[in-house]
């Protein structure tokens, strides 16, 4: 048996659409696999009920069948699926770590990257790295297609989780497929900014460079009382807002000493909006780890 602990991710960061990603020190997804003739599920945790055990259908299923690795998986969830905190890239790099180790398949992290996001190419349709990638190998992570970029960063930061459900599909259906150049402009010198930001581990320069004009504002609109938990956070401390990969969870950078009214006011915000919701007070933590 092997079992991996894979954690939480937040991608896009507003100005790097399907390229930044970080991996969180909480919550996190933990995978237990044995080796078996054909691979089969089973899951338990947060918002187990609503995770197909079909290997076919869920994003494990299809890690285990790219490595040619049959098992008997199980998935114990503690990343909400439809959070915005890379539920369902948790579980497929915890896979791909346990798998790899199992069969002693001799993969390494970045080996796997592209066999964990065939899993995730279930639930968006697309198999993009940014939640993948981070979940596998720890802190700040750039993704093109020429590779991936990764920088052991370590901010504070506060990931508020409301009650309420963005599917992957319809956050990536509000992306505008034509954008002006001056958006695109600004976006460019924004994600540069948050990148130099990461590499200093400047909660500032992160906090600035993640606005964007594209993307974020439409998501931001799919989640009830957005616009106030943002105010609430900037006000509160927190250097930079936005929404969670697809959303609807908000993830705020602050200094350390910010982290618990930030998350308090995040909370508060959404109170306000009817939502109940939860905050993660948390840093940009390391990848999988494999328990021996």
């Amino acid at each position: 048996m092997q079992t991996v602990r894979a954690p939480a991710t937040s991608a896009n960061l507003g100005s790097g659409f399907d390229v930044f990603g970080l991996a969180l020190e909480s919550p996190a997804d933990v995978v237990r696999v044995e080796r078996a003739a054909e691979t089969t599920i089973t899951v338990t945790g947060v918002g187990s009920t609503y995770i197909p055990e079909d290997p076919k259908s869920n994003t494990v299923g299809a890690v285990a069948d790219a490595l040619d690795a049959p098992a008997r998986i199980h998935i114990d969830k503690g990343v909400r699926p439809s959070s915005g905190l890379g539920s369902s890239a948790a579980s497929a790099a915890g896979a791909a770590v346990a798998l790899n180790a199992l069969y002693d398949l001799e993969y390494t992290r970045e080996e796997l990257v592209s066999v964990a996001a065939e899993g995730e190419a279930l639930v968006s349709g697309v198999a993009h790295a940014d939640n993948v990638a981070p979940s596998l190998l720890g802190g700040f992570t750039i993704v093109t297609d020429e590779g991936i970029t990764q920088v052991d960063a370590s901010l504070s930061l506060v990931a508020c989780l409301p009650e309420i459900v963005v599917s992957t599909r319809d956050a990536r259906g509000v992306v505008p497929s034509s954008v002006s150049l001056a958006d695109v402009t600004e976006t460019v010198g924004n994600a540069a900014t948050l990148a130099v930001g990461m590499a200093r581990d400047d909660p500032a320069l992160v906090g600035q460079g993640m606005d964007d004009p594209i993307v974020t504002p439409r998501r931001a609109d799919l989640i009830d009382g957005y616009d106030g938990v943002r105010t609430a956070a900037l006000e509160t401390g927190a250097t930079g807002v936005t929404v969670s990969g697809a959303g609807p969870a908000v993830l705020a950078v602050c200094r350390a000493d910010d982290r618990r009214a930030v998350a308090g006011a995040m909370i508060d915000a959404f109170d306000e909006a009817d939502v109940e919701s939860r905050a993660y007070q948390t840093r940009i933590g390391s990848g999988a780890i494999l328990y021996e």
